[in-house]
């Protein structure tokens, strides 16, 4: 998980569980509504992850025909600076200064959801822009500008680039490297313990030590593709390939080699120790195993990800519920991967469930949208948050065959 997810979770942990978050690292506290911005999602403090929570609403609501509000696209906006730079959450009756915080992550997921949603699309692209310009040495990005680069940061920004068209292998440095060398530097051989995993960052010694999130977002990353991954065409069973000078494709393959492996031992993956927690059982994390389901569907995979998402359905929903917007988002976007129904999902309708916790949307659709075709298509512009043109003309053609259906229209906790 980023720094924003890994706080929500130690405050929806805290309440699941019984137990209080370590003091070092405690998630800000439930605030009322009337306390919230207009047009937020979500009901708890914003400060670590408004950006985040709000943009991971956007791309779940797009997948499943959902048209957010245009008070919620505007406060999304009102997040970003004058640079294209947006922060995890300011005050956006304050200026961007030298003080304000840029964050990557959060720009990286805002650039990807203004896309999504075919809206504000300029704002899109100087989110983007920025983002080429705090390229690290080495290819890749940290969490904040200058900061060393991780796997999570570098593969959401890739995800960010690609979907505003911008060719990722060009990004290259003074010695030739590109986002993509810079994720493979991460990545653990082949044939070695944990072959095919990936690390956050490399220990102080140099060491890769496995990282279950680190993993999944490499995979997307390398793939170049985004958060709301679809279904890729099915590829053979997963393998490790080994030896030096593996394409990108081949190191994302390695990577869902070992999310698949690892998901045949239990069908969900663990929470790390929290530092200064007493020993306890390990506790099921279930946002980086919808992380998990959604790398492997996009590698082509989602046949290895079927009991994880029986698993999701049967276990994760009182989850999502407490997590809010950001924890309701990543189930429907696994579900969405994978060809689970969003609406009903272990007896919920998640769909449902995210759109009430936020302003209503401009405008739904139903039925739900298969996962097994294109990302949606950027498109023209639009900053009125209705309908497009294409969903105008699809809605026509659908009633003239007869069809029956009425149209109305994903600081970071390094975790093993």
């Amino acid at each position: 998980m980023t720094v924003r997810r890994s706080a929500a979770a130690l405050a929806t942990t805290a309440v699941l569980l019984g137990v209080a978050a370590p003091a070092a690292v405690a998630a800000p506290s439930p605030s009322p509504s009337a306390d919230l911005p207009a047009g937020l999602y979500g009901t708890t403090d914003p400060t670590y992850d408004g950006v985040w929570r709000q943009s991971l609403a956007f791309l779940a609501q797009k997948i499943e025909y959902v048209t957010p509000s245009t008070q919620a696209v505007d406060w999304l906006v009102g997040q970003q600076c004058d640079s294209g730079a947006f922060t995890s959450y300011r005050d956006a009756s304050k200026p961007c200064d030298a003080s304000t915080v840029m964050d990557t992550n959060a720009t990286a997921v805002a650039v990807q959801a203004l896309v999504e949603i075919n809206q504000r699309r300029e704002d899109a692209n100087n989110g983007a822009d920025w983002l080429k310009s705090v390229q690290n040495e080495d290819g890749g990005w940290g969490y904040n500008p200058g900061s060393p680069s991780d796997a999570n940061s570098t593969s959401i920004v890739i995800g960010a680039l690609a979907r505003t068209g911008v060719p990722v292998n060009e990004l290259t440095t003074k010695d030739g490297s590109t986002p993509y060398t810079a994720l493979q530097s991460l990545a653990i051989a082949c044939g070695e313990k944990d072959g095919g995993a990936f690390a956050y960052q490399p220990g102080k010694k140099g060491e890769l030590t496995a990282n279950m999130d680190a993993t999944a977002a490499s995979v997307l990353g390398l793939m170049g593709k985004g958060i709301a991954s679809g279904t890729s065409n099915a590829v053979k069973a997963p393998s490790c390939t080994k030896g030096d000078g593996l394409s990108p494709e081949q190191s994302a393959q390695n990577g869902a080699f070992f999310l698949a492996d690892t998901l045949k031992k239990q069908p969900y993956l663990e929470q790390a120790p929290m530092p200064g927690a007493e020993e306890s059982k390990p506790q099921p994390d279930y946002g980086n195993t919808s992380d998990a389901v959604v790398a492997l569907a996009a590698s082509g995979h989602a046949d290895q990800a079927k009991a994880s998402v029986a698993w999701l359905q049967k276990n994760g929903t009182g989850w999502a519920k407490q997590g809010g917007p950001a924890a309701t988002a990543q189930l429907i976007l696994a579900a969405h991967a994978t060809g689970a129904d969003a609406r009903s999902f272990g007896g919920v309708d998640l769909v449902k469930q995210l759109n009430s916790m936020g302003p209503s949307p401009a405008a739904t659709a139903l039925p739900s949208p298969t996962p097994t075709g294109p990302q949606p298509s950027s498109g023209t512009d639009s900053d009125d948050g209705g309908l497009s043109l294409g969903w105008l003309i699809g809605i026509g053609l659908l009633a003239g065959t007869g069809i029956g259906f009425l149209l109305s229209m994903r600081g970071k906790k390094k975790q093993p």
